[in-house]
């Protein structure tokens, strides 16, 4: 079980989720290291330290390693979206990642595939306390805050009736997965994926090796596959970012 979060490290790979974060910030500063702004200050009562990673495993990966190593956090979340690929999860549903592994690694024959070399394993756990205090913060953000939050015609443009929390496996890899082929591929190497996306398990390699407890949570923007939605910016602004601040102020308020 990890300790008691002192100093968080809040990642997103998409700005809209950070900007209400910032804002929220009391104390705000910034530093500039490696083209990303960390700004520091304090979220509802926790010492924070909000960074845009932007997009794919490289990005994340030098974000995460510089929170560990320049700002001394004790703890990482990781925010952001994800493409379903179990048919029972929907758009505006979140998963929390329990396990992350990296589709597109294979250094086959000299390692089992997806296998990430010299480590000796392909699949990546999170921790296990703090990825309960956020599937619950999670939880509470749709169960009593989502109506205040998400404005009515977003709800009914995305359908979100009766969004769920989720626990699972989140397959990341550096490729938008957008075909029917290539979700059938994936639901057939890792039978229980409930989601893709482009960072999370470079995040969870990262902190394996530092020895730092952290969580990725992902808001379901789309189903992987050609139905994507064509207004994905308009869910971003409207959904994910929303989804980010109430989940965050909520885990803030139980740590």
């Amino acid at each position: 079980m990890s300790q008691q979060i002192t100093r968080l490290g809040l990642v997103s790979a998409l700005h809209q989720e950070q900007a209400g974060l910032i804002e929220a910030m009391q104390g705000k500063q910034t530093v500039t290291r490696g083209m990303r702004d960390y700004v520091c200050g304090s979220l509802w009562g926790i010492e924070t330290v909000c960074v845009l990673s932007r997009i794919g495993k490289v990005a994340a990966a030098a974000t995460v390693a510089t929170l560990i190593e320049r700002f001394g956090v004790s703890h990482i979340v990781f925010t952001g979206v994800a493409g379903a690929v179990d048919s029972d999860v929907q758009i505006g549903d979140i998963v929390v990642a329990d396990a992350l592994v990296q589709h597109d690694i294979d250094a086959t024959p000299l390692f089992p595939r997806h296998e990430v070399p010299l480590l000796g394993q392909s699949h990546f756990a999170t921790d296990v306390h703090l990825t309960e205090m956020l599937a619950g913060a999670a939880n509470d953000f749709l169960g009593h805050d989502l109506d205040a939050s998400v404005p009515a015609q977003d709800r009914d443009r995305f359908r979100l009736s009766s969004p769920r929390v989720y626990r699972g496996l989140i397959a990341s890899g550096d490729q938008f997965i957008h075909t029917a082929q290539r979700h059938r591929e994936l639901k057939a190497a890792f039978p229980g994926l409930l989601a893709v996306e482009m960072e999370g398990a470079a995040v969870a390699q990262v902190c394996f090796e530092f020895g730092m407890p952290f969580s990725v949570i992902r808001t379901i923007s789309d189903g992987a596959n050609e139905a994507s939605p064509h207004d994905f910016m308009q869910f971003i602004d409207g959904v994910a970012a929303r989804y980010a601040f109430g989940t965050v102020k909520r885990l803030c308020a139980a740590r």
